[in-house]
């Protein structure tokens, strides 16, 4: 059975995680399918919170690393989904 695991990011402040966040996420773009980031944006501001899905693949040691790595970062919550297909 193979396992997909979806990773949640909840970046408090994208413009002072930014870097260290991308910096991670270069580190470990081998294992990433899918990215998909969106924050509230309006005609006068856009909302400094962001929200990052991952899709991965790889392996679940390769996972935990990934997921370790971008919650050593301050300011992101990570959260996981796991599904068996």
């Amino acid at each position: 059975m193979t396992e997909i695991r979806i990773l949640g990011l909840l970046i408090k402040d994208r413009i002072k995680e930014a870097g260290r966040t991308q910096q991670v996420l270069s580190a470990h773009a081998r294992i990433i399918r899918s990215r998909l980031g969106f924050h509230e944006l309006s005609s006068d501001k856009c909302s400094r919170t962001g929200i990052i899905l991952l899709h991965l693949t790889g392996t679940p040691a390769e996972w935990d690393k990934l997921e370790a790595d971008l919650s050593a970062i301050g300011g992101i919550e990570v959260k996981h989904m796991s599904f068996n297909k």
